[in-house]
């Protein structure tokens, strides 16, 4: 691998562009460690998933930068990044990360308010008198 390779994850409304490098394992989120940015440890797992899933979890230095959402968005989203771009890093790795499921771009958001209704699905409370 030469320099640098990156990709985009999205989740939700949370978009993170991911960077990877040969190193010796340090993933950082918007400059910070990930542990620090994460702090749920779920979360956490999230961002090495892919990682583990090609025991190569101290081989590469991961940068993301995570915009938009919320911590969780983020964290799925990095997930399909570091997967996307280690793919790119390694055609070969795709038959492990396909069967992990890390490949997929999950498609949920949040659905639109209908009009005559509070939210999406939630109606006005009733009031008899």
């Amino acid at each position: 691998m030469e320099k640098q390779k990156n990709a985009v994850g999205r989740r939700k409304e949370a978009v993170t562009r991911v960077f990877i490098t040969k190193g010796e394992g340090k993933i950082t989120v918007n400059d910070k460690d990930y542990k620090v940015y994460f702090p749920l440890v779920y979360l956490q797992n999230q961002v090495e998933a892919p990682l583990k899933a090609i025991e190569s979890l101290d081989k590469f230095d991961v940068k993301i930068n995570a915009t938009g959402g919320g911590l969780k968005g983020q964290a799925e989203a990095a997930k399909l990044g570091v997967a996307r771009v280690l793919l790119e890093i390694n055609p070969e790795f795709r038959p492990a990360l396909k069967v992990a499921g890390y490949l997929k771009r999950d498609p949920r958001g949040v659905e639109r308010k209908k009009f005559g209704h509070k939210k999406a699905r939630r109606s006005y409370q009733f009031s008899k008198r």
